[in-house]
């Protein structure tokens, strides 16, 4: 690698982590706006013109805002922590292409590069909740971990199953291998799942048990403030961006499109997906932490075994693609049949239960 390549990739590198800063900081703008519209009221007004630089003031505030330190003994921990959650959702955009010449560095084992990296904010939010030595933050770390852990399976699953049909691990031509269709249409299991992964690995509503104020009051982030706190919530708006970027590149056919220029296409796809991320938020409840680790290890991890198992037979029989279509819409309505039966036959037990608790009280 010559001087220039090194000058090249470094100026990438700052275009990216300056391009991470300006969509955090329009994200959370956006989130506002969004979840104001849906629960009807106006959202932030009054800093700059309908509110534009709130975001900015934010910003402002969390720069000159104070460090408290907890009285802690593992204080190099505690200060670290912020740093390794937020470095690997930064380096995870090296390989994310926004089009096809538009990346910092291609990889050959891109894919597998994403998934070794998103794995490291684990540790961080382990040394986070050890080093506030709080018992709610370490409550909150070891929900983190525990949900990280187990929604991390599906998600990679469902990565493996796009390799298998595209039979590459480089991400340009996973995106090259949808000139035809998007593989949500072969993949529409996939799809539902990776995106119900996703959110579960962000953090966000209905996932959000590690950081549930009502709970824990903020989880293994309460004794941080200032910058540091700051940190970790710059890295959950940037992994909630990449969660909508490798949707489109893996789902959505990334910048492939009609008229408009490919960078374009890949926000529009990118943006509606992140929009689908805000609206769920204001529209469902939280699990229950039972509930969400019940969710993944017996029905989100098997079915995703399953769409493997479908899509190794779809490959090596050659069965055309409509017949993956209807066997993936086939599993998704098994699935959600099978949760209701489950939910109606659970809420007939505590009924039975109840009522025979009361002929008890009663006699």
């Amino acid at each position: 690698m010559t001087w220039t390549d090194i000058l090249l990739t470094s100026l990438k590198v700052g275009a990216m982590v300056g391009l991470i800063t300006v969509v955090v900081l329009l994200l959370t703008y956006l989130e506002r706006k969004i979840l104001g519209r849906i629960q009807m009221r106006m959202g932030p007004m009054r800093t700059g013109f309908h509110g534009v630089l709130q975001p900015i003031a934010d910003a402002l505030k969390l720069v000159l805002k104070e460090d408290v330190l907890p009285s802690v003994k593992d204080r190099a921990v505690f200060w670290i922590a912020p740093l390794v959650v937020f470095v690997p959702a930064l380096i995870l955009w090296v390989t994310i292409p926004f089009t096809e010449d538009l990346v910092v560095r291609n990889l050959e084992f891109g894919i597998l590069y994403i998934v070794a990296v998103s794995v490291f904010s684990i540790v961080g939010i382990i040394m986070a909740s050890w080093g506030s030595n709080n018992k709610y933050a370490l409550l909150g770390g070891a929900r983190a971990v525990a949900q990280l852990i187990s929604y991390e399976l599906p998600v990679i699953l469902v990565i493996l199953a796009v390799v298998m049909v595209s039979e590459t691990l480089d991400m340009r031509l996973i995106v090259e291998a949808q000139s035809s269709y998007p593989f949500i249409y072969v993949q529409p299991l996939g799809f539902l799942i990776f995106l119900i992964a996703g959110l579960a690995e962000l953090g966000r509503t209905p996932f959000d048990i590690p950081t549930a104020e009502s709970e824990i009051v903020g989880g293994p982030f309460v004794e941080y403030s200032g910058m540091h706190w700051s940190m970790f919530f710059l890295a959950e708006y940037a992994n909630t961006f990449a969660i909508g970027a490798l949707t489109t590149v893996l789902f959505l056919g990334g910048w492939s499109g009609p008229l408009l220029p490919g960078l374009l296409w890949f926000s529009i796809k990118t943006l509606s997906v992140i929009f689908f991320i805000f609206w769920l938020r204001a529209t469902l409840p939280r699990f229950r932490i039972d509930q969400l680790m019940t969710f993944c290890w017996k029905f989100l991890i098997p079915i995703s075994f399953l769409n493997i198992l479908v899509t190794g037979f779809y490959l090596f029989y050659g069965w055309p693609s409509w017949s993956m279509f209807l066997l993936s819409m086939a599993m998704i309505f098994g699935g959600y049949t099978t949760i209701r039966i489950t939910q109606k036959r659970r809420a007939a037990s505590i009924a039975e239960t109840l009522r025979l608790r009361r002929e008890r009280i009663a006699a």
